[in-house]
Protein backbone atom coordinates (compact mmCIF):
# COMPACT_ATOMS: atom_id res chain seq x y z
CA UNK A 1 0.00 0.00 0.00
CA UNK A 2 1.64 3.65 -1.23
CA UNK A 3 2.34 5.25 2.02
CA UNK A 4 4.05 8.00 0.71
CA UNK A 5 3.00 10.93 -1.82
CA UNK A 6 4.70 14.14 -3.37
CA UNK A 7 3.28 17.33 -5.21
CA UNK A 8 4.62 18.76 -7.61
CA UNK A 9 7.45 20.91 -6.80
CA UNK A 10 7.55 19.64 -3.50
CA UNK A 11 9.85 17.13 -0.99
CA UNK A 12 8.31 13.70 -0.32
CA UNK A 13 6.51 13.45 2.29
CA UNK A 14 7.41 11.28 5.37
CA UNK A 15 6.43 7.45 5.21
CA UNK A 16 3.61 6.94 7.66
CA UNK A 17 2.75 3.14 8.87
CA UNK A 18 0.77 0.70 6.89
CA UNK A 19 -3.09 0.81 7.77
CA UNK A 20 -5.11 -2.04 7.29
CA UNK A 21 -8.78 -1.72 6.50
CA UNK A 22 -10.48 -4.79 9.12
CA UNK A 23 -14.12 -3.90 8.43
CA UNK A 24 -16.35 -1.76 6.84
CA UNK A 25 -20.27 -1.65 6.09
CA UNK A 26 -23.22 0.97 5.51
CA UNK A 27 -26.47 1.00 6.34
CA UNK A 28 -29.55 3.62 6.56
CA UNK A 29 -31.09 4.74 10.37
CA UNK A 30 -33.75 6.83 10.71
CA UNK A 31 -32.64 10.03 11.67
CA UNK A 32 -31.03 12.67 10.26
CA UNK A 33 -27.45 13.30 9.72
CA UNK A 34 -27.08 15.75 12.21
CA UNK A 35 -29.43 13.74 14.85
CA UNK A 36 -27.07 10.60 14.49
CA UNK A 37 -23.59 13.10 14.42
CA UNK A 38 -24.67 14.25 18.00
CA UNK A 39 -25.31 10.24 18.76
CA UNK A 40 -22.04 9.42 17.73
CA UNK A 41 -19.81 13.12 19.37
CA UNK A 42 -21.75 12.33 22.41
CA UNK A 43 -23.09 8.59 22.79
CA UNK A 44 -23.61 9.56 26.78
CA UNK A 45 -25.93 12.68 26.71
CA UNK A 46 -28.20 12.20 29.66
CA UNK A 47 -31.24 13.80 27.85
CA UNK A 48 -30.87 10.86 24.86
CA UNK A 49 -32.12 7.77 24.89
CA UNK A 50 -29.59 5.35 25.99
CA UNK A 51 -27.90 3.32 23.37
CA UNK A 52 -23.82 2.54 24.09
CA UNK A 53 -24.15 -1.22 25.76
CA UNK A 54 -20.83 -1.68 25.90
CA UNK A 55 -19.37 -5.40 26.32
CA UNK A 56 -16.64 -5.50 30.16
CA UNK A 57 -13.77 -5.56 27.23
CA UNK A 58 -14.70 -2.73 25.83
CA UNK A 59 -15.22 1.20 26.96
CA UNK A 60 -16.16 4.23 26.15
CA UNK A 61 -15.39 6.03 22.62
CA UNK A 62 -13.00 9.08 22.55
CA UNK A 63 -13.77 11.40 19.74
CA UNK A 64 -10.46 11.68 18.02
CA UNK A 65 -11.73 13.81 15.16
CA UNK A 66 -15.37 14.62 14.10
CA UNK A 67 -16.37 17.25 11.13
CA UNK A 68 -20.33 18.35 11.29
CA UNK A 69 -22.32 16.63 10.43
CA UNK A 70 -20.74 13.64 7.92
CA UNK A 71 -17.40 12.25 10.00
CA UNK A 72 -16.08 11.00 13.17
CA UNK A 73 -13.57 9.12 13.90
CA UNK A 74 -13.30 7.47 17.10
CA UNK A 75 -10.57 6.00 19.34
CA UNK A 76 -10.53 2.31 20.02
CA UNK A 77 -13.10 0.70 21.90
CA UNK A 78 -11.00 -2.22 23.09
CA UNK A 79 -8.32 -1.84 25.21
CA UNK A 80 -6.14 -4.77 24.64
CA UNK A 81 -6.00 -3.22 20.29
CA UNK A 82 -4.82 0.53 20.96
CA UNK A 83 -4.34 0.65 17.32
CA UNK A 84 -7.70 0.53 15.93
CA UNK A 85 -9.94 3.51 15.22
CA UNK A 86 -13.57 3.20 13.68
CA UNK A 87 -14.15 5.87 11.53
CA UNK A 88 -17.72 7.38 10.83
CA UNK A 89 -18.87 8.57 7.66
CA UNK A 90 -23.01 9.95 7.63
CA UNK A 91 -24.76 10.78 3.96
CA UNK A 92 -28.33 12.92 4.29
CA UNK A 93 -31.11 10.22 2.25
CA UNK A 94 -34.03 12.40 2.39
CA UNK A 95 -34.99 12.58 6.13
CA UNK A 96 -32.62 9.50 7.02
CA UNK A 97 -28.52 8.53 7.36
CA UNK A 98 -26.30 6.47 5.48
CA UNK A 99 -23.82 5.83 8.42
CA UNK A 100 -20.72 3.84 6.86
CA UNK A 101 -18.54 2.97 9.41
CA UNK A 102 -14.66 1.83 8.64
CA UNK A 103 -12.23 -0.27 11.24
CA UNK A 104 -9.05 0.27 10.91
CA UNK A 105 -5.77 -0.86 12.39
CA UNK A 106 -2.06 0.59 12.48
CA UNK A 107 -1.07 -2.60 14.39
CA UNK A 108 -1.17 -6.23 12.50
CA UNK A 109 -4.53 -7.33 11.43
CA UNK A 110 -6.13 -9.74 14.24
CA UNK A 111 -6.84 -13.11 13.06
CA UNK A 112 -10.52 -14.07 11.90
CA UNK A 113 -12.20 -14.36 14.62
CA UNK A 114 -11.06 -11.61 17.06
CA UNK A 115 -11.52 -9.57 13.12
CA UNK A 116 -15.30 -10.81 13.32
CA UNK A 117 -15.78 -9.69 16.70
CA UNK A 118 -14.94 -5.99 16.19
CA UNK A 119 -17.05 -6.35 13.04
CA UNK A 120 -20.00 -7.76 14.99
CA UNK A 121 -19.37 -5.44 17.91
CA UNK A 122 -19.39 -2.23 16.06
CA UNK A 123 -22.41 -3.92 13.27
CA UNK A 124 -24.45 -4.01 16.86
CA UNK A 125 -23.64 -0.85 18.49
CA UNK A 126 -24.59 0.93 15.33
CA UNK A 127 -27.29 -0.36 13.62
CA UNK A 128 -29.15 -2.40 16.84
CA UNK A 129 -28.57 -0.31 19.79
CA UNK A 130 -28.28 3.21 18.01
CA UNK A 131 -31.14 2.47 15.82
CA UNK A 132 -33.69 1.02 18.47
CA UNK A 133 -32.56 4.53 20.59
CA UNK A 134 -34.49 6.24 17.12
CA UNK A 135 -37.42 4.24 17.83
CA UNK A 136 -36.67 1.40 15.37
Amino acid sequence: MPTRSTLPGSRPAAYAAPVHVIGSRARRLPAPPHVVWGSLVHPRDPVARPWLALLPDEVDPRVLRAEEPVHVVWASLWPSRPGVEVHLDLEALGSETLLTFTILTRDEPPDESATGHLRRRVNELLYRDLRLSYGQ
